[in-house]
């Protein structure tokens, strides 16, 4: 583990997960971190928050805003490396690579990412389908 932990922070994580877990039918990623942080991320807010370049953008000012996900599913966990994981999901999206790090932050500011977005689909008119 001390091995595996050096690797992490050498790919730029301070975080490293001690379990993952998918929840299919409630549609939830569980994360614990060494830190005893628990998450449980919804499938439809890391589809939304896809670190890919297709929602992200090469720039702040490209993001996407991303609808219509309420229903999408996690169908596949890959690990990349040590650092990461790919999400794939049942729309077919699966270019996105959440790294420790990522993970950790996309779990603690949840409520506030989510409120960000929810308040953009509303501003734009859109809904989350």
């Amino acid at each position: 583990m001390a091995d595996e932990r050096f690797a992490s922070e050498a790919a730029g994580s301070s975080h490293w997960p001690t379990e993952l877990r998918l929840n299919r039918a409630e549609r939830l990623l569980s994360v614990r971190f060494d830190d005893g942080s628990h998450f449980d991320l919804p499938a439809e807010f890391l589809r939304v928050e896809s670190p890919s370049a297709e929602v992200q953008g090469h720039t702040p000012a490209q993001k996407q805003l991303v609808q219509g996900k309420r229903l999408v599913g996690i169908t596949r966990i890959d690990p990349v490396g040590n650092y990461a994981v790919r999400l794939t999901f049942d729309d077919g999206h699966d270019s996105g690579i959440y790294s420790w790090t990522l993970l950790h932050r996309l779990g603690r500011d949840h409520e506030t990412l989510w409120q960000a977005y929810l308040a953009a689909l509303a501003a734009r008119g859109l809904g989350r389908g």
